[in-house]
């Protein structure tokens, strides 16, 4: 799947369909996700555990 990114304010945004929010079980109004780099590659997946703390870091 390719994408483009859309400007949001001062930054750039993804647009994820809900499609591939339901492939990686991701309700956009409760989780959060996990980005990583590895290797030049963005990882995104649904983070596990999390609380507003580790979300503020």
């Amino acid at each position: 799947m390719k994408k483009k990114l859309s400007r949001s304010g001062s930054g750039w945004a993804l647009f994820m369909p809900k499609t591939l929010l339901e492939l990686i079980d991701v309700d956009p109004e409760k989780d959060y996700l996990e980005v990583k780099v590895e290797n030049d590659i963005v990882k995104i997946t649904k983070a596990e555990n999390v609380t507003i703390n580790d979300v503020n870091k």
